[in-house]
């Protein structure tokens, strides 16, 4: 299925394709590796809420950041 197939579907047929995608993939019990930038980047975000210089974004302000 190419990304062009993807976008001419419905939302809901979206939605559909990607409980399926995720329902087969559950089932595998490989686990994935996550690549050592997770790591480093989860790290960075511990440290900056324990020295208190993280900030934070209310649910709308995210969705704005996300959805300009």
């Amino acid at each position: 299925m190419s990304i062009a197939e993807l976008k001419s579907m419905s939302r809901d047929e979206q939605l559909l394709a990607m409980e399926i995608l995720w329902e087969e993939l559950s089932r595998e019990d490989q686990q994935v590796e996550s690549p050592a930038w997770h790591k480093e980047v989860l790290d960075e975000r511990q440290s900056m809420v324990a020295e208190d210089s993280a900030s934070y974004l209310t649910m709308d302000e995210l969705k704005k950041r996300l959805r300009p």
